[in-house]
């Protein structure tokens, strides 16, 4: 029978409820966490098999680093899948924003482990049969093998499974989901998710340098590298300009977008010019590294080559690209106050 005119009827909800999927996503989340954890393990387990086998470890400062990344990486996941499984606000743009770092990062590294894998793979085969002759050879087949399956899990792990997290996180539904669940606004909501992003690798570049300035004092400084007290000093100076424009960069600051552009093209500079005449082998040995450990360092076509060393040039250049696409979100204070209709989408709510 026909329905009465004056029922009724369920207002139709306006998303999807996307709380198994944040579930989901925040599991998977706590299980990379935990399995960067179980790296600082297996770190100090390639430490002292490396000093069994070989004789040469890798140095303190190093490992410090490397487990302290460690670390750190594991903490993030952690809270971040925790934030997740709770439908936080600030936990779904934290994992947006990690997540375009993760496929960005990660695409660039299968690019470059793409072309430059295969080469450095067989010359490291050849050293090693060079100082061990009477080790079984390998045939090209098997390494063939041993690179396409190398290939195919940076694929993965740096580019499919980061892909995935961006497209689910970045759903209008999941956001909903997290302002419905979460209504209280977060500090994540006072600025632009680029800007975000960019204070984010500024906070995470000065907690870097910060370590860097007691465990591997080291800085390119327009064609030498400054080691020791120099090189400690220079890290911390650049560990507080990265604090100060991660802080600005948040705030929407004018004055920390014009410092962050500085910035970044004169450590561009810096670093090309050094990386061009400046002899990384012996700032290491000024460090203290042992010969063992140099010719160890030097073995590898990577640092042999340069290519890495300008891999980061090239990652800075990009980085300086990035800055100036993001000025459209900072405007001078006078025009922020000024009135009218045409400033609102300036603001940190844009």
């Amino acid at each position: 029978m026909p329905e009465p005119s004056g029922s009724a009827r369920p207002a139709s909800p306006p998303y999807e409820d996307r709380s198994t999927g944040l579930i989901v996503f925040g599991i998977i989340q706590i299980i990379l966490g935990a399995l960067s954890a179980l790296m600082i393990p297996f770190a100090l387990l390639a430490l002292v098999l490396s000093r069994k086998t070989t004789g040469v470890a890798m140095p303190i400062g190093a490992l410090f680093m490397s487990i302290a990344t460690y670390g750190a990486l594991a903490a993030m996941l952690v809270t971040l899948g925790i934030g997740s499984i709770y439908a936080r606000r600030w936990a779904r743009a934290l994992s947006l924003v990690a997540s375009w770092i993760w496929l960005i990062g990660g695409t660039l590294i299968t690019i470059f482990l793409t072309a430059f894998l295969p080469t450095g793979f067989m010359q490291g085969f050849r050293q090693a049969a060079a100082m061990n002759p009477n080790a079984p050879p390998i045939s090209t087949g098997a390494v063939a093998v041993i690179l396409t399956v190398m290939i195919v899990f940076f694929a993965i792990f740096f580019v499919a499974v980061p892909l995935a997290f961006v497209i689910f996180y970045r759903t209008k539904n999941v956001e909903e989901t997290c302002r419905h669940k979460d209504p209280v606004e977060r500090w994540t909501d006072r600025c632009p998710l680029p800007v975000l992003a960019a204070s984010l690798l500024f906070a995470s570049a000065s907690g870097y340098y910060l370590l860097m300035s007691f465990t591997t004092p080291i800085f390119p400084f327009f064609g030498e590298y400054l080691t020791g007290l120099a090189g400690g000093t220079a890290c911390l100076v650049l560990a507080g300009v990265n604090a100060f424009l991660a802080y600005s960069l948040f705030r929407l600051q004018l004055a920390g977008w014009w410092t962050a552009v500085i910035t970044m093209a004169v450590l561009a500079v810096s670093a090309f010019i050094t990386y061009r005449h400046g002899n990384l082998f012996q700032a290491y040995s000024k460090m203290g590294w042992k010969d063992a450990q140099l010719q160890a360092m030097s073995m590898n076509p990577a640092f042999r080559s340069g290519m890495v060393l300008y891999w980061s040039v090239g990652l800075m250049v990009l980085s300086f690209g990035y800055l100036l696409w993001m000025k459209r979100y900072f405007v001078p204070s006078t025009e922020l106050s000024a009135p009218g209709p045409e400033t609102s989408h300036l603001s940190p709510s844009a």
